[in-house]
Formats: structure tokens, sequence, C-alpha cells
């Protein structure tokens, strides 16, 4: 049997426009989550007079009963469409969807966009939608959820659908990569089945419209660059670093160097499910062991390239942010964490250039005092010691960053343009 591609999809927007629901609902019809638990769940959901909730309750039981013995890891849920098999990139959060998209831990390839069809656009629709689109997450699914709402109205689908378009496009999609869809979660319409309901509507349903997703194209043509995850000495064979191909390509015999370090070598074996391979490419998670290097020289948060195209070390660099929440302001002078890939730094904002439109990227302000919590930015960085980062434009995968402070995801950003070590 041929195995499926693979693709990461995030469900993404406001709070109660019902994402849990149309989740659960869609993980039940595809058979990922047995009915009889569902129906456990609707009778407990009755009893406790919170009738219509059941599947929003499977998603938010499960994190509960998981350590009680249910074994349903929705965060991870594999769930298969005829084309591909679907990873649930869970983003319960705002916050979270930010932290996972931005740590490249699950980069979405595709998101689920769930807007009330009642309430339509909301300001966390607007920021998803402005965060998506910086995630780089360049195909969407707008589901218009709740049409039960509305009365299964094609005339209220239709304003919507016009308004969404409107926004989406001044964040820069090309509505080519837009899918737009009526849902009913709560009354399964249109969500794996066509729905009588939606006579009106001749597009595709939910889960058909997860087919007509492209996979993106390996970026094997770009150069190296492997963030090194963890470092282990392993008897006999020496020093493992261990990490995922995030870009290019790696096969024995290799020259690569690992920087901030600079320390460079040969490429002698490649272990990936504990088998040797040749070479790997992006989205391989391996161990690789390299000839001159020892434990002493690399750690987490280094990343492994080329001896040609070595990773590019940051001395400061320019990025395009958007504050998702902090206490008070930010000002030049915070020196906040910066998770980038797999590395840690804490960097100092030495410039505040511009304050921008989040829902639009236009320059509001320059050279502001302060931003605070919803304000987008163009920032100057400079991290307390050395950085490998690269620029979105030309190697994506390593120039998004998440700020972190006080537990909690206060920025997510992109890098511009970097001054090099």
């Amino acid at each position: 049997m041929v195995e499926k591609e693979h693709m990461n999809l995030a469900m993404i927007g406001h709070v109660d426009h019902g994402k849990s629901t149309l989740l659960g609902r869609l993980l039940t019809e595809t058979g990922v989550i047995d009915p009889h638990v569902i129906e456990e769940y609707r009778k407990k959901a009755e009893a406790m007079g919170k009738a219509t909730f059941e599947y929003a309750w499977v998603m938010d039981t499960l994190k509960d009963e998981r350590e009680r013995g249910i074994t349903i890891d929705v965060a991870h849920q594999r769930f298969d469409t005829n084309k591909y098999y679907y990873t649930i990139v869970d983003c319960p959060g705002h916050r979270d969807f930010v932290k996972n998209m931005i740590t490249g831990t699950s980069q979405a390839d595709a998101a689920v966009l769930v807007v009330d069809a009642k309430d339509g656009i909301m300001a966390q629709t607007k920021e998803h939608v402005f965060l998506a689109r910086t995630l780089g997450v360049s195909q969407l699914i707008i589901a218009i959820n709740k049409m039960d709402r509305v009365n299964y109205d094609q005339k209220r689908y239709e304003e919507l659908k016009k308004a969404l378009l409107d926004l989406l496009k001044v964040v820069g999609y090309k509505e080519a990569n837009i899918t737009l869809i009526p849902v009913s979660a709560i009354d399964g319409e249109n969500v794996s089945k066509r729905s009588d309901k939606l006579k009106w509507f001749d597009g595709p349903t939910l889960l058909e419209a997860m087919d007509l997703m492209k996979v993106p194209e390996k970026p094997i043509k770009l150069p190296l660059r492997i963030p090194v995850q963890d470092v282990y000495t392993i008897t006999g064979v020496g020093t493992v670093p261990v990490g995922r191909v995030e870009t290019g390509k790696i096969k024995k015999g290799d020259s690569v160097i690992f920087n901030p370090p600079g320390m460079k070598g040969e490429v002698k074996t490649i272990e990936m499910h504990h088998e040797e391979i040749p070479e790997a490419i992006p989205g391989d998670n391996i161990g690789w062991n390299v000839r001159g290097i020892s434990r002493d020289d690399i750690r987490r948060g280094d990343v492994c390239g080329h001896v040609d195209t070595p990773p590019t070390v940051a001395d400061e660099f320019t990025a395009q942010i958007v504050v998702l929440q902090h206490p008070s302001a930010i000002t030049v002078g915070y020196t906040p964490v910066f998770h980038c890939h797999t590395a840690q730094v804490a960097s100092t904002i030495i410039e505040i250039s511009k304050k921008l439109d989040p829902k639009t990227g236009a320059t509001i302000e320059e050279n502001p005092d302060f931003i605070k919590a919803g304000d987008a930015a163009i920032i100057k960085v400079k991290p307390t010691r050395p950085l490998v980062i690269e620029r979105v434009k030309e190697i994506p995968h390593l120039g998004r960053f998440a700020v972190r402070d006080m537990g909690q995801t206060v920025a997510a950003g992109m890098v511009m343009d970097i001054k090099e070590k």
C-alpha cells in the first residue's frame, strides 16, 4: 500500500465560533473517535444541562481524561481523507496557535478558519488571519459555521463570504488559495456529508475541501538547515546530534558546519528510526554523526548547514512582529527570550522603527515610543549571544520566531533583514 502524503492542519478562529465542535464532528464522522464515546459524552452533557456540547466536550474532556486512561491524543490526531492523512495541529487558544506555529514543531500546511455565520468577523478572526499569513500558512479553508443559527440563509452566507474575501485580500491571500464552505457542526451539515439544508451551495463538503489542498513542495533546493534539538554521546559511534531537517538535504560524506560555534566536520553516518540512511530530506527527524565534532562543541539551538552555504549568524536583525499580549507596554531596551527553531536566546529590542496596522501591514506611526498588545511593528533586535536566524524570504523555516516572557508568548514575528556577525 502506498503511504498517503501527510499534511498538517491548524484549526483557527474566534474562541466561541465552534472550532472544537467542528473538529469533534469531523473526527467522529471520519471514524477516528468512536461514536460510543460521543454518545457517552452526550448523556453526560445533557445531564449537566449542556446539550449540544458533546463534540466540543470530546475535545476538552479528552484533555482531562487522558490522564485517566482514555488514549486519544487530539493534539496529534491523525485522520484520513481520500487523498491525504492529516495531523491536526490542535490550537485551542490563540496563544497555542502562535507558539506551535512559530516554533515550527508543527508548521501548518493548511488551516481551517472557523467563523460563526451569525456573529461574523470578530477581532480574533482578523488577528488569526493576519497571523496565519505572517506565519506562512498559504492555503485556507473557511468554514462558515453555525449556519443553523441563520436558518441556512444563502444571503447571509454570501455577504459574509464577500466580507471575508475582502479581509483576506488585504492581508495578502490569493482567492485561488481560499475555499469557503457553509457548515453546521452541531447538525453535522456539510462536514463530511452533503446537506439538504444547503442545496443552494454547490461547492465541496469540509472533508472534500481537504483533498483540494496542495502538499507544499519540500524545500530541498534551499540551503541545508538542521536545527539541533539534542546532542547524544553514543558508545562506539561518538557524538550524535539529533534534529529535523528543515531545508535542503544532507548525505554521507558532506562537509558541514555548525553555527554559531563554527565547528566543521564530515558526515559519517545518518540515522532515522534506528536505521542508517544514505541521505535525509526536509521533514526527516535524524541523528547524524560528524567526524571531528565532540559533545562539548555543539548544543541545542545550533544549526547545521553545508560549509559553502553556512547558517547565518545574526549580530542584529530587523523583524516584523505582532504583539499578542503584554501586561504593560513594550519599549526600547526590553529583553525577553526569542524562540527561533530550537534556539532560545534573550534578545534586546534596540529600536521600534514603525507601528503597523495589524490587519493590513500599513505604517501607522514612525518610531513610536512603545507598542502594546494588538499592535504590529517593525523592530530591530540584538541577541545577547550569537543566534542563527534567516531572512524569512530566503529560508522561511528559520525566519520565524516567538517572543516569550513571564511564562507566556508575548509576540510573534518574522525576520526581514539581518546584520551578520
